[in-house]
C-alpha cells in the first residue's frame, strides 16, 4: 500500500512506528504537509516541514501565535508550488494544535533538515522568511532577536546572513522603536 494513500486514512495511527507515535506535534505536522502535498519527493517533503516547523517556532518566539503572523506564514506558503488553500490551512492548524512542541522542541531537528536538504541559498532565504514572520506584528522582539540568532547558526549560517535578513525591518526592532 503506497504511504500515502495510508497515512491519510482514519485508521493510519496502527501502521505509525514507535518514534512517530513518540513526537505527535512533529508528527502531526508531517502529515498536514503529505497530506497537502501527495506527489512531493521525500527531500521536498522534509524540506516544507522544516520550513512550516520554522515559521511556527519563530512565530511563537514571543509566546503567541498572533493573527499578523498566522496570516504572514500563510501568505509565505502560498509561494509553495503544489500546496493549495485546504493544504495551508491544514499545516496552519497542525501548526496551532502543536506549536508549544514545534517551538521547543522539535527546532533541532527541522534545522537539520534544512542543512541536509537545502543548499545555502534556500537556507538564506529560509531565514528572511523567518525574520518576516517575526516582523509580521510589526514588532520583532527580544525573544524573537534570540530566536532568530540560535537558529541562524543552527542553519549554518552566518551573523552578517541574519543582520543583512533583519535590516528591512530595522524599524520593527523593539529594542530601537521604544527608543524613539
Amino acid at each position: 500500500m503506497p504511504r500515502s494513500s495510508w497515512i491519510n486514512s482514519a485508521e493510519s495511527t496502527v501502521f505509525f512506528s514507535r518514534s512517530q507515535r513518540e513526537e505527535p506535534a512533529q508528527h502531526a505536522l508531517e502529515v498536514a504537509v503529505r497530506s497537502a502535498m501527495p506527489e512531493a519527493d521525500e527531500a521536498t517533503l522534509q524540506i516544507v516541514v522544516a520550513c512550516a516547523g520554522l515559521l511556527g517556532t519563530t512565530a511563537y518566539a514571543d509566546r503567541d501565535f498572533s493573527a499578523e503572523e498566522r496570516q504572514r506564514v500563510d501568505e509565505l506558503l502560498q509561494s509553495i508550488q503544489g500546496l493549495d488553500e485546504t493544504g495551508r490551512r491544514e499545516i496552519i492548524a497542525a501548526l496551532e494544535a502543536n506549536i508549544v512542541d514545534l517551538a521547543t522542541v522539535h527546532s533541532t531537528r527541522f534545522t537539520r533538515a534544512l542543512k541536509e536538504h537545502a543548499d545555502r541559498d534556500l537556507r538564506r532565504h529560509v531565514l528572511d522568511l523567518l525574520v518576516d514572520v517575526a516582523a509580521a506584528d510589526d514588532e520583532i522582539t527580544h525573544s524573537e532577536v534570540t530566536v532568530l540568532r540560535r537558529l541562524t547558526e543552527a542553519l549554518g549560517l552566518e551573523q552578517a546572513d541574519y543582520n543583512e535578513a533583519q535590516e528591512k525591518h530595522r524599524d520593527k526592532l523593539a529594542a530601537i522603536s521604544k527608543r524613539q
